[in-house]
C-alpha cells in the first residue's frame, strides 16, 4: 500500500492541528505543485472539477498554465475544509509549522522505514526514518513518480507539474522506484 494512502487512513483525530495540515499534505500529493503555488490557491482556482494554477517559478520566463483534473479524495479534502471566508483553499500556517507537523503525522501514521538520504551539510548518505525526512517538496515528488509510474510518459508528466521542457529538476525527479526496478531485473530471467 501507498504510503499516502496510509498517512490519510490514519487516524488523527485527536489532534486536529495535525490532521489538518496531513490532509493538506495529502491534497499536495494529488496535484503535484510547489508549496509556494498551493498556499496561493483560492477557489477561484478550481474551474470545472480541476484546479488551475500559474507555477510561480514560470512565470518570469514563459508563463504556463498547470490544469491538473481533480479526483473524489481531493474533492473530498476540498470539501472538507471548504470556508468562503478564508482567502485559501485550506487553513495554512506557516511553511515551517506545516513541515514540522508533516513529519509528526508521518510518524503518528507509523510511516517508519528506512530511506538513504543526502546529509546536506556532510554531503554523505544517512539513513533515516521516512518521517524525520517528510517534507512539503515530498508531496510533488510523490505525485511526479506515482503519474509517471502510470504512464511513463514524461511530457505528460510534465504537463501535469508544470515544469519546462528541458527541466534539470524534472529529470532528477523521475527516480524509477523499486516496483520498476523489480520490473526491469524480471526481465532479465
Amino acid at each position: 500500500r501507498r504510503s499516502s494512502d496510509l498517512l490519510l487512513e490514519a487516524d488523527m483525530s485527536d489532534d486536529k492541528e495535525i490532521e489538518t495540515q496531513r490532509d493538506i499534505f495529502v491534497f499536495q500529493c494529488l496535484i503535484g505543485c510547489r508549496v509556494s503555488d498551493l498556499y496561493k490557491m483560492t477557489y477561484r482556482s478550481i474551474i470545472n472539477d480541476a484546479v488551475e494554477y500559474i507555477p510561480r517559478k514560470t512565470k518570469e520566463d514563459r508563463p504556463i498554465t498547470v490544469r491538473v483534473p481533480l479526483n473524489d479524495t481531493a474533492k473530498r479534502l476540498i470539501a472538507k475544509y471548504q470556508d468562503h471566508d478564508r482567502g485559501s483553499l485550506f487553513p495554512f500556517s506557516t511553511e515551517q509549522h506545516y513541515n514540522r507537523k508533516i513529519k509528526e503525522a508521518f510518524k503518528k501514521a507509523g510511516l517508519d522505514r528506512i530511506v538513504t538520504v543526502l546529509d546536506q551539510q556532510t554531503r554523505q548518505e544517512v539513513q533515516k526514518p521516512l518521517y524525520e525526512v517528510a517534507s512539503s517538496h515530498m508531496a510533488r515528488r510523490t505525485f511526479i513518480g506515482n503519474i509517471y509510474k502510470k504512464v511513463k510518459d514524461p511530457n505528460l508528466v510534465r504537463s501535469l507539474s508544470g515544469h519546462k521542457e528541458g527541466s534539470k529538476a524534472f529529470a532528477r525527479y523521475r527516480d524509477i522506484d523499486e516496483d520498476m526496478k523489480k520490473e526491469l531485473i524480471g526481465y532479465l530471467e
